[in-house]
């Protein structure tokens, strides 16, 4: 089971959320603690009464600029747990990481092959003082390892691969549910690899026989961008009609798209990540596309017809004009040997002149 923490400032934006997939058939309310919730009555009761469970706390918040807690907890996709049993892993959960006296809601969803539950909450005590968070990671990680033993669900050792590997494989159309694919893969993409443009981004959702297309136009005078996204087949064929980003989710629009790009962008000149050359990518040299499990700190290069290779490191020699055919020193790569110290007519070798000049 793998455990994500998210903290907030807006807890309408959490509860909107969830709520938003209960009114689409792809959520449900299982439980809630020292809430007074009627999960049966219409949306706006249930998000209106939901609010008002945390507006003490949140009134009485005192310095902490992010208060409000989206928990998920995803089992493996090998892991079946009724509703039941899943009300009783987020109690348990809570009570570990030492929320269970706070109040919170949790939704089970069903949006994706893999079932799994959020939880909204706050850090926030009834007296607005923040809940010790120290060493939360270690303590969630010992708190899902405990878990999985108690409910015999399936250990997980790369947190990673246990949340992207269904994913990121290739959309077919005969699989059926062509929005919940198109939707799986454009999430996973979307938030793991550090593209830093869309041609980067369209290319890196080819490799999974997604294609994204930005749309441009006006209403009543006003200019708008939006993206849509298509299936395609192994050829790049669309099969299916084009899925408008905010059916997926708003993030995944133009502005989103915009703002992550602008994210990665940041995060590569401030140095936090950089590019390397690692075994497991030597295959992208020849032109393949990466359908695995992404590698962190890896940043592809794009080719004109939407394939990757990592650049090999360049010797500004070999970056000479044409040479002569019949140059010995010309291997067939067309780049230069640097073993031979004499330069014939014509041609140009990384090797220095005969005369001692370079």
């Amino acid at each position: 089971m793998v455990a994500k923490i998210n903290r907030g400032v807006s807890l309408y934006g959490a509860i909107v959320y969830n709520q938003q997939k209960v009114d689409d058939a792809t959520a449900r309310i299982i439980y809630e603690n020292r809430m007074i919730t009627d999960v049966t009555g219409n949306p706006e009761q249930v998000m209106r009464q939901t609010i008002w469970a945390f507006e003490n706390y949140l009134l009485a918040n005192k310095n902490t600029e992010k208060p409000v807690l989206h928990i998920s907890l995803n089992p493996s996709l090998d892991d079946r747990l009724t509703d039941s049993q899943f009300a009783d892993l987020a109690k348990e959960y809570m009570q570990k990481m030492g929320y269970g006296d706070q109040p919170y809601i949790v939704y089970v969803h069903e949006d994706i092959s893999r079932r799994h539950i959020h939880i909204v909450s706050t850090c926030v005590n009834e007296k607005g003082e923040k809940i010790d968070d120290a060493y939360e990671w270690n303590r969630s990680m010992k708190a899902c390892r405990e878990l999985e033993r108690k409910f015999g669900l399936k250990q997980v050792e790369d947190k990673r691969k246990e949340l992207l590997e269904p994913y990121l494989k290739k959309a077919d159309y005969q699989s059926g549910d062509v929005k919940k694919q198109v939707s799986n893969i454009v999430k996973s993409v979307f938030g793991t690899y550090r593209y830093q443009s869309f041609g980067e981004y369209s290319a890196l959702l080819s490799c999974f026989n997604i294609e994204a297309k930005q749309v441009k136009g006006e209403f009543g005078e006003v200019p708008y961008n939006g993206i849509v996204y298509i299936m395609t087949d192994d050829t790049g064929k669309p099969v299916c009609t084009p899925i408008k980003s905010s059916l997926i989710g708003k993030r995944y629009g133009y502005e989103g798209l915009e703002k992550r790009i602008g994210y990665n962008a940041r995060e590569y000149k401030a140095k936090k990540w950089q590019p390397k050359i690692r075994n497991e990518i030597t295959l992208a040299t020849d032109g393949g596309c990466l359908p695995t499990a992404p590698i962190r700190g890896v940043r592809p290069t794009v080719r004109p017809h939407g394939m990757y290779q990592v650049r090999p490191p360049v010797s500004p020699y070999s970056r000479q004009p044409n040479r002569p055919k019949d140059c010995p020193h010309s291997p067939p790569d067309s780049r230069d040997c640097g073993k031979t110290p004499l330069r014939k007519a014509g041609c140009r070798t990384s090797g220095p002149r005969s005369d001692g000049n370079p």
